[in-house]
Protein backbone atom coordinates (compact mmCIF):
# COMPACT_ATOMS: atom_id res chain seq x y z
CA UNK A 1 0.00 0.00 0.00
CA UNK A 2 1.13 3.25 -0.63
CA UNK A 3 0.20 6.65 0.00
CA UNK A 4 -2.02 8.74 -2.58
CA UNK A 5 -1.73 12.05 -1.42
CA UNK A 6 -0.46 14.02 1.16
CA UNK A 7 -2.14 16.33 3.66
CA UNK A 8 -0.22 19.19 4.67
CA UNK A 9 -1.19 21.61 7.50
CA UNK A 10 0.62 23.74 10.49
CA UNK A 11 -0.30 25.47 13.29
CA UNK A 12 0.09 28.81 11.30
CA UNK A 13 -1.56 28.24 8.06
CA UNK A 14 -5.11 25.56 8.96
CA UNK A 15 -6.86 26.90 5.65
CA UNK A 16 -6.78 22.91 4.93
CA UNK A 17 -8.40 21.95 7.76
CA UNK A 18 -10.93 24.83 7.69
CA UNK A 19 -11.80 23.70 4.42
CA UNK A 20 -12.12 20.17 5.04
CA UNK A 21 -14.32 20.99 7.67
CA UNK A 22 -16.32 23.08 5.54
CA UNK A 23 -17.02 20.08 3.34
CA UNK A 24 -18.33 18.26 6.46
CA UNK A 25 -20.73 21.33 7.40
CA UNK A 26 -21.78 21.60 3.92
CA UNK A 27 -25.28 19.67 4.39
CA UNK A 28 -25.83 20.35 7.80
CA UNK A 29 -28.33 23.50 8.83
CA UNK A 30 -25.43 25.59 9.96
CA UNK A 31 -24.28 25.98 6.14
CA UNK A 32 -25.38 29.19 5.63
CA UNK A 33 -22.15 30.05 8.41
CA UNK A 34 -20.24 27.16 7.25
CA UNK A 35 -17.00 29.17 6.98
CA UNK A 36 -17.31 30.61 10.30
CA UNK A 37 -18.43 27.10 11.93
CA UNK A 38 -15.52 25.09 10.24
CA UNK A 39 -13.02 28.33 11.66
CA UNK A 40 -14.78 27.68 15.03
CA UNK A 41 -14.47 23.78 14.72
CA UNK A 42 -10.77 23.56 13.60
CA UNK A 43 -9.83 26.45 16.23
CA UNK A 44 -11.45 24.40 19.50
CA UNK A 45 -9.60 21.08 18.22
CA UNK A 46 -6.11 23.11 17.28
CA UNK A 47 -6.69 24.61 21.08
CA UNK A 48 -7.02 21.09 23.06
CA UNK A 49 -4.79 18.84 20.43
CA UNK A 50 -1.65 17.71 22.25
CA UNK A 51 0.61 17.52 18.91
CA UNK A 52 3.67 15.57 21.10
CA UNK A 53 1.07 12.89 22.05
CA UNK A 54 -0.39 13.35 18.98
CA UNK A 55 -4.27 12.88 21.10
CA UNK A 56 -7.44 15.38 20.60
CA UNK A 57 -8.98 15.35 23.87
CA UNK A 58 -12.47 16.54 22.62
CA UNK A 59 -13.71 16.25 26.32
CA UNK A 60 -11.77 20.03 27.26
CA UNK A 61 -14.19 21.21 24.72
CA UNK A 62 -17.72 22.45 25.91
CA UNK A 63 -20.57 22.71 24.23
CA UNK A 64 -23.08 25.45 24.87
CA UNK A 65 -25.77 27.87 23.73
CA UNK A 66 -28.57 29.98 24.73
CA UNK A 67 -31.29 30.74 22.02
CA UNK A 68 -31.55 34.00 20.63
CA UNK A 69 -29.39 35.89 17.97
CA UNK A 70 -28.38 34.22 14.54
CA UNK A 71 -26.00 30.90 13.78
CA UNK A 72 -23.23 34.07 12.77
CA UNK A 73 -23.38 34.84 16.60
CA UNK A 74 -21.84 31.76 17.57
CA UNK A 75 -18.51 32.30 19.38
CA UNK A 76 -15.40 30.71 20.76
CA UNK A 77 -14.66 31.22 24.56
CA UNK A 78 -10.89 30.29 24.73
CA UNK A 79 -12.58 29.85 28.26
CA UNK A 80 -15.32 28.10 30.19
CA UNK A 81 -18.76 29.89 29.73
CA UNK A 82 -21.33 28.42 32.58
CA UNK A 83 -25.01 28.71 32.42
CA UNK A 84 -25.49 30.65 36.10
CA UNK A 85 -25.33 33.78 37.51
CA UNK A 86 -23.91 35.40 40.49
CA UNK A 87 -25.28 34.51 43.75
CA UNK A 88 -27.08 37.65 44.54
CA UNK A 89 -28.14 40.69 42.09
CA UNK A 90 -25.57 43.18 43.96
CA UNK A 91 -22.43 40.64 44.11
CA UNK A 92 -19.91 42.36 41.30
CA UNK A 93 -20.53 41.09 37.52
CA UNK A 94 -16.96 41.74 35.77
CA UNK A 95 -13.96 40.66 37.68
CA UNK A 96 -10.44 41.30 37.32
CA UNK A 97 -7.26 38.82 38.09
CA UNK A 98 -9.15 36.52 40.04
CA UNK A 99 -8.35 33.79 42.85
CA UNK A 100 -11.07 31.13 42.74
CA UNK A 101 -11.55 28.44 45.11
CA UNK A 102 -13.81 25.41 43.68
CA UNK A 103 -16.15 23.65 46.65
CA UNK A 104 -18.14 20.20 46.57
CA UNK A 105 -19.05 20.87 50.40
CA UNK A 106 -22.12 22.65 50.95
CA UNK A 107 -22.10 26.73 52.32
CA UNK A 108 -24.48 25.60 55.38
CA UNK A 109 -24.01 24.34 59.18
CA UNK A 110 -23.59 20.66 59.00
CA UNK A 111 -27.26 18.19 59.59
CA UNK A 112 -27.70 15.17 61.18
CA UNK A 113 -27.83 12.37 58.50
CA UNK A 114 -31.53 11.16 60.04
CA UNK A 115 -34.47 12.42 60.08
CA UNK A 116 -34.67 15.06 62.71
CA UNK A 117 -36.44 17.28 64.41
CA UNK A 118 -35.56 20.84 66.58
CA UNK A 119 -38.30 22.38 68.89
CA UNK A 120 -37.47 25.40 70.29
CA UNK A 121 -39.34 26.94 72.82
CA UNK A 122 -38.65 30.42 73.88
CA UNK A 123 -37.47 33.51 71.79
CA UNK A 124 -34.20 33.37 73.17
CA UNK A 125 -33.52 29.85 72.37
CA UNK A 126 -34.13 31.13 68.33
CA UNK A 127 -32.06 33.85 68.67
CA UNK A 128 -29.75 31.75 70.04
CA UNK A 129 -29.71 29.15 67.40
CA UNK A 130 -29.67 32.73 64.51
CA UNK A 131 -26.12 33.78 65.97
CA UNK A 132 -25.31 30.54 66.09
CA UNK A 133 -25.33 29.83 62.62
CA UNK A 134 -24.14 33.43 61.53
CA UNK A 135 -21.04 32.62 63.65
CA UNK A 136 -20.59 29.15 61.61
CA UNK A 137 -21.28 30.91 57.83
CA UNK A 138 -19.06 33.67 59.22
CA UNK A 139 -16.30 31.59 59.87
CA UNK A 140 -16.57 29.88 56.67
CA UNK A 141 -16.24 32.79 54.95
CA UNK A 142 -13.68 33.51 56.83
CA UNK A 143 -11.52 30.59 56.36
CA UNK A 144 -12.17 31.34 51.99
CA UNK A 145 -10.87 35.14 52.18
CA UNK A 146 -7.93 33.89 54.86
CA UNK A 147 -6.95 31.44 51.42
CA UNK A 148 -6.82 34.74 49.73
CA UNK A 149 -10.23 33.74 47.42
CA UNK A 150 -11.93 36.87 45.69
CA UNK A 151 -14.90 34.28 44.22
CA UNK A 152 -16.44 31.28 45.34
CA UNK A 153 -17.72 28.44 43.13
CA UNK A 154 -19.98 25.57 44.83
CA UNK A 155 -21.55 22.48 43.63
CA UNK A 156 -24.07 23.02 46.11
CA UNK A 157 -26.34 25.86 47.14
CA UNK A 158 -26.61 28.19 50.11
CA UNK A 159 -29.79 30.09 52.00
CA UNK A 160 -30.45 33.92 52.04
CA UNK A 161 -28.38 34.11 55.06
CA UNK A 162 -25.14 32.90 53.43
CA UNK A 163 -25.82 34.71 50.35
CA UNK A 164 -26.80 37.97 52.39
CA UNK A 165 -23.26 37.63 54.25
CA UNK A 166 -21.04 36.72 51.47
CA UNK A 167 -22.57 39.95 49.62
CA UNK A 168 -21.56 42.00 52.78
CA UNK A 169 -18.39 40.29 52.96
CA UNK A 170 -17.22 41.42 49.68
CA UNK A 171 -17.05 38.04 47.93
CA UNK A 172 -19.21 36.93 45.01
CA UNK A 173 -20.17 33.31 44.68
CA UNK A 174 -21.66 31.25 42.21
CA UNK A 175 -24.11 28.29 43.61
CA UNK A 176 -25.44 25.07 41.96
CA UNK A 177 -22.47 24.50 39.32
CA UNK A 178 -22.57 20.88 38.01
CA UNK A 179 -20.03 18.10 38.54
CA UNK A 180 -18.45 18.27 34.58
CA UNK A 181 -18.47 22.04 35.19
CA UNK A 182 -16.96 22.16 38.21
CA UNK A 183 -14.20 19.79 36.49
CA UNK A 184 -13.64 21.51 33.42
CA UNK A 185 -13.39 24.96 35.62
CA UNK A 186 -10.45 22.82 37.51
CA UNK A 187 -8.43 21.77 34.96
CA UNK A 188 -8.68 25.57 32.93
CA UNK A 189 -8.19 27.60 35.88
CA UNK A 190 -5.28 25.21 37.54
CA UNK A 191 -7.71 24.94 40.74
CA UNK A 192 -7.97 21.69 43.04
CA UNK A 193 -11.58 20.65 44.11
CA UNK A 194 -12.09 20.88 47.89
CA UNK A 195 -14.41 18.67 49.35
CA UNK A 196 -14.30 20.82 53.06
CA UNK A 197 -14.00 23.76 54.22
CA UNK A 198 -10.61 22.45 56.47
CA UNK A 199 -8.46 21.48 53.51
CA UNK A 200 -8.80 24.94 51.74
CA UNK A 201 -5.39 26.49 51.12
CA UNK A 202 -3.69 28.91 48.70
CA UNK A 203 -1.93 26.57 47.06
CA UNK A 204 -5.87 24.89 45.99
CA UNK A 205 -6.97 28.09 44.35
CA UNK A 206 -7.26 28.56 40.50
CA UNK A 207 -6.67 31.77 39.15
CA UNK A 208 -8.53 33.36 36.26
CA UNK A 209 -7.56 36.72 34.20
CA UNK A 210 -11.42 37.98 33.50
CA UNK A 211 -14.81 36.52 35.16
CA UNK A 212 -17.93 38.36 33.89
CA UNK A 213 -21.33 38.04 33.55
CA UNK A 214 -22.94 38.36 29.80
CA UNK A 215 -27.02 38.98 29.35
CA UNK A 216 -28.09 37.91 26.20
CA UNK A 217 -31.47 39.07 23.78
CA UNK A 218 -34.64 40.55 25.29
CA UNK A 219 -35.05 38.29 28.40
CA UNK A 220 -31.95 39.34 30.02
CA UNK A 221 -30.60 35.20 30.48
CA UNK A 222 -27.17 35.35 32.31
CA UNK A 223 -24.04 33.94 32.00
CA UNK A 224 -21.06 33.04 33.52
CA UNK A 225 -17.97 33.78 31.13
CA UNK A 226 -14.33 32.60 32.41
CA UNK A 227 -11.50 33.93 30.72
CA UNK A 228 -7.23 34.19 30.45
CA UNK A 229 -7.10 30.64 32.54
CA UNK A 230 -3.57 29.63 33.09
CA UNK A 231 -4.51 26.59 31.19
CA UNK A 232 -6.46 28.00 28.13
CA UNK A 233 -6.74 24.14 26.17
CA UNK A 234 -10.68 24.46 27.64
CA UNK A 235 -12.32 25.77 25.70
CA UNK A 236 -16.41 26.40 24.90
CA UNK A 237 -18.33 26.59 21.35
CA UNK A 238 -21.25 28.90 22.13
CA UNK A 239 -23.68 28.01 20.39
CA UNK A 240 -26.85 31.20 19.14
CA UNK A 241 -29.97 30.29 17.43
CA UNK A 242 -33.24 31.75 16.56
CA UNK A 243 -35.20 28.78 18.29
CA UNK A 244 -34.18 25.60 20.14
CA UNK A 245 -34.71 23.40 17.09
CA UNK A 246 -31.85 25.44 15.15
CA UNK A 247 -29.60 25.90 18.32
CA UNK A 248 -29.64 21.92 18.75
CA UNK A 249 -28.77 21.59 15.15
CA UNK A 250 -25.96 23.46 15.44
CA UNK A 251 -24.66 21.80 18.54
CA UNK A 252 -25.33 18.57 16.59
CA UNK A 253 -23.30 19.63 13.87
Amino acid sequence: ASISDTFLYSLDNTEALVEVAMTTLGSKIVNRAHRKMGQIAVDAVMAVADFERKDVNLDLIKMDGKVGGSLEDTTLVRGIVIDKDMAHPQMPKDLKDVKLCVLTCPFEPPKPKTKHKLELESVAAFEEMQAKEKDYFTQMIRQVKDAGANLVICQWGFDDEANHLLMQNELPAIRWVGGVELELIAIATDARIVPRFAELTADKLGSAGHVHEEAFGTTKDRMIVIEGCPNSRAVTVFCRGGNRMVLDEAKRS
